[in-house]
């Protein structure tokens, strides 16, 4: 006996016919839709309605392209995201899923980023898994995986809005740089520790999205950058300082970037003399970067900073 059958038997003939051809509209509607992840070309049965995403990149855009998934990791540290995903359901943390959660949800995609990839194939015995990371060049992945989703959702219109506000804050962001002029030096604040990041960095796509020279071109592109000394950055003497505050970015109950960094020897800098220490948003920087909402809030963010340093 097929579905419609089964249905049918259970209701009056009128409302059998009618059931009947619901599920008959439905089932003719249930396309399969293919969109890009990092790791390729990926189809799914029909367009999902229960996403769960261990990604806040991925629910930055989501959100931003009216998709909240049903399922996301806590705590969120992003305050935007965090209020848009206020109803959604904790499934566990980006590095530990909840997997009876998720299974209770029966999603129809889970989306993982770089810090939940390992949780991949574990997570694949539930649902369709989609990986969405976000590489080193936060704003060419974050558009890449937009479009992705707009064509998974249906929201190419709504995407391609996106994007093109994406690319007029770039604009905005790569003439504040122009005008200002010198290179910069891209540090990372830790309570009492500092790391630097260079050009392929995770945050190197400021120097080569913006066209802003780096003071130093020999630092190692790990994913933690490069433990420097403060006399490393007075050696560099970098014309803008540009701070990524960890604790800041966590909630973490240490020192500030402001307090690590206020010492004689950055003073000695030209950054500090000429009041060029940028602090960027330090959530959207270092937890969702490449979230189309997260990389337009660091991009007004540098306008608007390197505005006032020229003021």
């Amino acid at each position: 006996m097929t579905l419609f059958e089964r249905v049918a038997a259970h209701l009056p003939r009128p409302a059998a016919l009618c059931a009947a051809a619901a599920l008959m509209a439905g089932a003719a509607q249930a396309q399969p839709v293919t969109f890009e992840t990092a790791e390729g070309a990926m189809e799914l049965p029909a367009v999902p309605e229960t996403i769960v995403a261990y990604e806040l990149a991925s629910v930055d855009t989501l959100a931003a392209l009216g998709h909240v998934p049903a399922g996301v990791p806590g705590p969120i540290y992003v305050p935007h995201i965090a209020e848009q995903a206020a109803d959604a359901e904790v499934v566990g943390t980006l590095f530990e899923p909840d997997f009876e959660a998720v299974a209770a949800m029966q999603p129809d995609l889970i989306v993982v980023g770089l810090r939940s990839l390992k949780q991949k194939d574990a997570l694949e015995r539930i649902a369709p898994v989609a990986d969405m990371s976000v590489g080193p060049d936060a704003v060419t992945d974050g558009l890449a995986r937009l479009e992705a989703f707009g064509a998974l959702l249906g929201e190419e219109e709504k995407a391609d809005e996106l994007a093109a506000q994406v690319e007029e804050k770039l604009a905005a962001a790569r003439d504040a740089v122009a005008e200002l002029g010198g290179n910069a030096l891209i540090v990372l604040t830790n309570g009492p520790k500092v790391s630097a990041y260079g050009e392929g960095s995770r945050f190197g796509w400021i120097h080569s999205q913006l066209n802003w020279p780096a003071a130093a071109d020999q630092i190692d592109a790990t994913t933690h950058g490069e433990a420097i000394s403060f006399e490393y950055i007075a050696e560099m003497n970098p014309d803008t300082l540009i701070v990524v505050d960890r604790g800041a970015a966590i909630q973490a109950d240490t020192q500030s970037g402001l307090t690590t960094l206020d010492n004689e020897l950055v003073h000695s800098t030209t950054a500090w003399k000429e009041d060029r220490v940028l602090f960027v948003p330090a959530a959207e920087m270092y937890i969702s970067s490449g979230g189309v909402q997260s990389l337009m809030t660091v991009l007004d963010a540098i306008t608007e900073g390197l505005a006032e340093t020229a003021s």
